[in-house]
C-alpha cells in the first residue's frame, strides 16, 4: 500500500499544512495510507485526535515518518529542521518521492542535495497552466487568497471606508484602489476592493487582460505604446525600455491619486521589477497603502521590508510574505485538494508512476532518481489548421506537396456538387408527385430552415452560454411552426400536434432562459 508522509512545517510563521482531515478522508477512500506528523494540524486548529478519527496514523517520531514514507507532502521547500539539528532532504530516503513547492528556479543548493539522495521531486509551483491540469493549479489557488488578504490587509491599516457615503457629518468619498497586475492575485484583489465599494483601477501589460479587469467593474489603465506584455505560463513578460518609461510615468501620475495600491508583479525565476519607487511613495496621501504581494522576491516597492510592515511619511507599506498563510485552514483545504489531484495523476493501481509522456507530470517534474529534469521540454504547437494528425504525430506530406491543396479542393467540390445534384433530383421528384399545397409547405419549411441557420450561428454567445443560444432559436422556429398550424378552425390531428410543439417549445425557451438567468446570477453581487 503506498504510504503518504505528513510532516509538521517547520518554517517560521508557516501555519498551513499539506493536508487537512478532510484531505485524509478522501485520500484513504482512494486507498492510500496516511500518517501526519504529531502536531501538524495545530495552526489550523485541527488535534491528533480529529486526522486520527479521519483515519490517519499519528507519528511522533519525525525521522520515522520521513523514512517509511512512500511519498512525502509537504507545504515548504525542505529546510535545515530546528529540533533536529539536520536538512530534511537529509530526511528523505534513497530513492525517496517528493511532492511540494519547491521554487527550483530560486534553489539550487536544495535540487543538489535532493539529487543527492536520488530523489524523485515533483514541484507543485511548475504545474503547467493548461487546462487538463487547472485542479492541480496551486499557484492560482494561493494567489486568489492572496489577493482577498491583501485587500483586507490594506483596509486593516487604511484609516478611512473603502465605500464612499453621506451622512450628517458630511460625506465620505470612496477609496481609490491601483491594482498592478491583474493575474489571478490581482483579479481576486479587484474583486474585494469592489465588493468593500472602492473605486478601482488596474494596470497590466497583457493586453488580454483588459476585458478581464472591466468585466469586474475596474478601470482598465492603457499606454501608448504598442507592445504586448503576454509571457508563457500565464505570466507577462519582460517589456522594452520605452514601455518601462511610459509605464512608470503612469505610476508616478496615480500614486498621487489613489489611496491604496496593490502590486502584483512576478517574472517568474527572477527578482521582482521595482514599479514604485521612494518617490512615488513620498507624493502619496498620508493615509494611504501599499501592499506588496511579491515582497517574497524582493518586492516590487522600493520601501518594502520583506514580512514586516514600514512606514514613511504617513505611508504604510506592506510587505508580507505569508498572505496565504494568514488564512491557513482555507488555503490548507485548497492545497490538499490540489495535492490529491496529483496523485490522483501519479496513480496507477497500487503505485505511482512518472510518466513522463503526461504533459502535465512531465512538466512539474524537477528531479528523476536524482537526475535534473527541470525545465520541461518546450511542449509541440498545435497543429496548424488544415493539418491531419494521426496516431498522435502530424501529418505533413499532404501539406508540404504543392499540387496536395489541388487535389484536396478539387475532391471536396466532387463530393458537394454530388450532394447537390442528389438533393436536386429528390426535389423534381417531390415536385412531380406531391400536390401543389404540399409544395408550398416544404418551400417554406426549407426556407425556414435556411434562414434559421443563418440567425442561430449568427447569435453572439454573450447574449446566452452557446449552447443555450443554439436551442433557444431552434425553439423559436418550433413556435412559429405550431402556431402557424393553430391559426386553422378545424380540429385535427394536425391541430394537436401543434399544440404539443407550442407547448414543448416554450417549455423549451422559459427554462433556457432561467437557467441561463442562475448562470449569470453566479457571477453577480
Amino acid at each position: 500500500m503506498i504510504r503518504i508522509g505528513i510532516p509538521r512545517e517547520i518554517h517560521p510563521n508557516e501555519r498551513r499544512v499539506a493536508v487537512t482531515p478532510q484531505t485524509v478522508i478522501r485520500l484513504c477512500k482512494l486507498g492510500f495510507e496516511v500518517a501526519v506528523e504529531t502536531g501538524a494540524g495545530d495552526r489550523i486548529d485541527c488535534s491528533d485526535a480529529v486526522y486520527r478519527e479521519a483515519g490517519a496514523t499519528i507519528v511522533e517520531d519525525a525521522r520515522r515518518l520521513w523514512a517509511e514514507a512512500s511519498v512525502v507532502l509537504k507545504v515548504r521547500p525542505p529546510e535545515e529542521h530546528p529540533t533536529l539539528g539536520v536538512h530534511e532532504a537529509e530526511l528523505l530516503p534513497e530513492g525517496g518521492r517528493l511532492i511540494g513547492f519547491i521554487w527550483p528556479a530560486q534553489n539550487r543548493e536544495l535540487l543538489s542535495r535532493l539529487a543527492a539522495r536520488r530523489a524523485t521531486v515533483l514541484a507543485m509551483d511548475c504545474v503547467p497552466r493548461i487546462t487538463r491540469a487547472q485542479k492541480m493549479d496551486t499557484l492560482s489557488a494561493m494567489a486568489n487568497i492572496a489577493g482577498y488578504r491583501a485587500v483586507v490587509e490594506a483596509a486593516n491599516h487604511f484609516p478611512r471606508f473603502f465605500a464612499g457615503q453621506i451622512t450628517a457629518a458630511g460625506r465620505i468619498d470612496p477609496a481609490k484602489v491601483l491594482v498592478i497586475g491583474a493575474g489571478v492575485a490581482g483579479l481576486s484583489a479587484i474583486g474585494t476592493a469592489r465588493a468593500l465599494g472602492a473605486i478601482v483601477k488596474a494596470f497590466d501589460p497583457r493586453s488580454a487582460t483588459r476585458d478581464q479587469v472591466r468585466s469586474m467593474g475596474a478601470e482598465f489603465l492603457e499606454l501608448n505604446v504598442a507592445e504586448e506584455g503576454e509571457g508563457t505560463g500565464g505570466y507577462a513578460k519582460e517589456m522594452s525600455n520605452a514601455f518601462l518609461q511610459a509605464e512608470m510615468a503612469l505610476f508616478a501620475a496615480q500614486a498621487m491619486d489613489v489611496d491604496i495600491i496593490i502590486t502584483t508583479a512576478l517574472i517568474p525565476g527572477k527578482r521582482a521589477p521595482t514599479l514604485i519607487t521612494t518617490g512615488m511613495v513620498e507624493s502619496m496621501k498620508p493615509g494611504s497603502v501599499v501592499v506588496d504581494l511579491a515582497a517574497e522576491q524582493g518586492g516590487n516597492c522600493a520601501m518594502t521590508r520583506p514580512g514586516e510592515v514600514a512606514t514613511h511619511k504617513g505611508v504604510t507599506i506592506i510587505g508580507y510574505t505569508d498572505l496565504p498563510s494568514r488564512m491557513a485552514t482555507l488555503s490548507s483545504q485548497l492545497y490538499g485538494a490540489t495535492l490529491v489531484a496529483m496523485l490522483e495523476e501519479l496513480r496507477s493501481g497500487d503505485e505511482l508512476v512518472i510518466n513522463l509522456n503526461d504533459q502535465v507530470v512531465r512538466g512539474a517534474l524537477v528531479l528523476h532518481n536524482g537526475e535534473l529534469t527541470w525545465p520541461p521540454p518546450t511542449p509541440p504547437p498545435p497543429p496548424e489548421p488544415g493539418v491531419a494528425k494521426e496516431n498522435g504525430a502530424i501529418t505533413r506530406a499532404n501539406a508540404m506537396s504543392p499540387s496536395a491543396p489541388n487535389s484536396n479542393h478539387e475532391a471536396a467540390e466532387g463530393i458537394n456538387m454530388a450532394w447537390l445534384a442528389v438533393a436536386g433530383a429528390l426535389l423534381f421528384v417531390v415536385g412531380l408527385i406531391a400536390p401543389a399545397s404540399t409544395l408550398g409547405h416544404l418551400t417554406v419549411f426549407m426556407l425556414a430552415c435556411f434562414v434559421g441557420w443563418q440567425l442561430v450561428w449568427n447569435v453572439k454567445p454573450a447574449l446566452h452560454t452557446p449552447l443555450m443560444s443554439v436551442t433557444n432559436a431552434i425553439s423559436g422556429i418550433i413556435l412559429l411552426g405550431g402556431m402557424l398550424q393553430l391559426t386553422g378552425s378545424t380540429y385535427n390531428l394536425t391541430t394537436i400536434l401543434g399544440a404539443v410543439a407550442v407547448l414543448i417549445a416554450a417549455i423549451n425557451i422559459v427554462g433556457g432562459f432561467l437557467v441561463t438567468n442562475r448562470m449569470l446570477a453566479m457571477f453577480r453581487r
